[in-house]
């Protein structure tokens, strides 16, 4: 398995392997799905801040961060999104991409991430528990998919 920069001929496996869970699951609250278009152009925009796990010529799963909230006071603080395909998960990618994303955080100068995790993905929060960052809140009911109510619980790393 290696770990790269996504690269825009990646973006119809990323809607491949991102958008079965925006359907199916709520690991996210997103109904939006993703689209080849809107991939490259967020490859294109984060540059190394998007990367993704590949082994075997497939791609097993991707990270990114982006800015937590706009402004330059919040220029330093970045949230991430963690997508595994389900045949990743156990094999360490996703330490592997959670470790190249900081390197490349820490590199752009980031001082801490944030994770916003469904309440509803306890493996979600189990996992980032385990790499190093801990519970700063439960937002209840902030999220809304499947004719219901969720709660978000956000994650936080210093870098």
């Amino acid at each position: 398995m290696i770990v790269r920069p996504a690269r825009a001929e990646d973006a119809a496996a990323l809607v491949a392997l991102w958008n079965p869970w925006i359907e199916n699951t709520a690991i996210t609250f997103s109904t939006e799905l993703k689209t080849e278009t809107g991939l490259t152009a967020d490859i294109a925009a984060r540059g190394p801040a998007f990367q993704v796990a590949e082994a075997e010529g497939a791609l097993l799963g991707l990270a990114t961060f982006f800015p937590f909230r706009a402004g330059p006071g919040y220029a330093r603080t970045k949230e991430h999104t963690i997508i595994l395909s389900p045949a990743a998960r156990g094999r360490g990618a996703g330490r592997a991409l959670m470790s190249a994303l900081e390197e490349v955080a820490r590199g752009q100068g980031v001082h801490s991430l944030f994770a916003g995790v469904s309440a509803e993905n306890p493996e979600g929060v189990a996992f980032h528990a385990a790499i190093g960052f801990r519970e700063t809140a439960r937002l209840p009911q902030v999220g809304y998919k499947f004719g219901r109510w969720m709660d978000l619980v956000l994650m936080q790393k210093f870098l």
